[in-house]
């Protein structure tokens, strides 16, 4: 790995707010899916009213709900989004480095990791495909 990539953060690769499915806590679960499929991400960030993310969803968790859930699937589409979402999530700011995002992603083995400012206000979200492209085109692979 060049000194270059291994010191150049995720702020000029991570997806902004205004492309990540982003939602304040009451909103439905059915709501939070059509929005995480519009917005091609299997992830949702659940924001309180300043803009601090206060959740996540993502499609695994949809799964794991799916499974022990004894509602039916109307009733648990109605229900808020916050109810469902993990409040507890690992986060990195916008001076991260490529690659230790990337070593974050691949310990999780998760696909995407929120960026929040020092105050918790969400900055947009660092996606393991960008961040791979990134890597791999600063080492000139």
């Amino acid at each position: 790995m060049s000194t270059s990539s291994a010191n150049r953060t995720i702020e000029d690769i991570l997806l902004k707010p205004d492309a990540i499915p982003a939602m304040p806590p009451k909103t439905m679960v059915k709501e939070a899916l059509e929005m995480m499929t519009a917005g091609r991400l299997g992830l949702a960030c659940v924001v309180d009213r300043k803009g601090c993310l206060v959740g996540l969803f993502t499609d695994g968790d949809l799964r794991r709900l799916l499974l022990r859930s004894q509602k039916p699937l109307s009733a648990l589409f109605a229900d808020d989004i916050i109810d469902h979402a993990r409040t507890e999530f690992m986060s990195v700011d916008r001076h991260t480095s490529i690659s230790e995002a990337l070593s974050l992603l691949q310990q999780r083995e998760i696909f995407d990791l929120p960026v929040l400012d020092s105050a918790g206000k969400l900055e947009g979200v660092i996606h393991l495909h960008p961040a791979l492209r990134a890597l791999l085109e600063s080492d000139g692979a």
